[in-house]
């Protein structure tokens, strides 16, 4: 369960560039719930959404999940227990690496981490399963850099990585505002299925 308990930030407090972002916000998101923040540009839904991921520090209130409290919790060991697609498809995954190697860091994400990196036979069958799931074709291409995908086919592997250790809660960046409206539709399908097959709490901003 995610709870934001009268949240508030200012950017550039005290200058002439001064803006509240956010003022006294709360929500209480239960297990499985799908939240959408709907608001134009300046709303300060994005805001919201990176004091979560801890992206941004709140001025004052609080941000627990499961009862755990992340107000002051930094960014990267919060990464644990979240997952996050951005509005940019170059986000989110590493242009130089093969599909499989990004995909063995979202698996491996907070887990202990060794000295020894190859991918076993085990995960790159259990990759290759889950990249058959967005019907792209990916699962036999799984040795190409990230960076030779489309944008819709970045963005679809991206939300894979954000779902592939069923995180505590799904946090969804406007992440379909770059794509075309066809692969948007796409990637809005596959996004539906994750979050039903694996029942995430999601919460989306758009």
């Amino acid at each position: 369960m995610l709870e934001v308990r009268n949240v508030s930030k200012t950017f550039n407090p005290g200058q002439i560039t001064e803006r509240r972002a956010l003022k006294d916000v709360s929500l209480k998101m239960n297990d499985g719930d799908f939240v959408t923040v709907i608001g134009g540009n300046g709303a300060g839904k994005s805001t919201l959404l990176n004091l979560i991921a801890g992206v941004h520090s709140c001025d004052s209130g609080s941000i627990l999940l499961d009862g755990k409290d992340l107000t002051h919790v930094k960014e990267h060991k919060r990464a644990k227990y979240l997952g996050r697609v951005f509005q940019d498809p170059m986000l989110g995954t590493c242009s130089n690496m093969q599909i499989e190697e990004n995909l063995a860091l979202a698996y491996r994400r907070g887990k202990q981490r060794t000295l020894a990196w190859g991918i076993t036979q085990k995960e790159r069958a259990l990759f290759r399963e889950a990249l058959a799931k967005l019907e792209l074709g990916l699962e036999d291409r799984m040795t190409a850099k990230v960076g030779l995908l489309s944008g819709g086919q970045r963005q679809a592997l991206t939300l894979l990585m954000a779902v592939l250790q069923k995180p505590k809660l799904l946090l969804l960046d406007e992440h379909t505002a770059a794509l075309d409206p066809k692969t948007a539709k796409k990637v809005l399908e596959l996004t539906e299925f994750f979050v039903q097959r694996d029942g995430l709490t999601t919460f989306m901003v758009t």
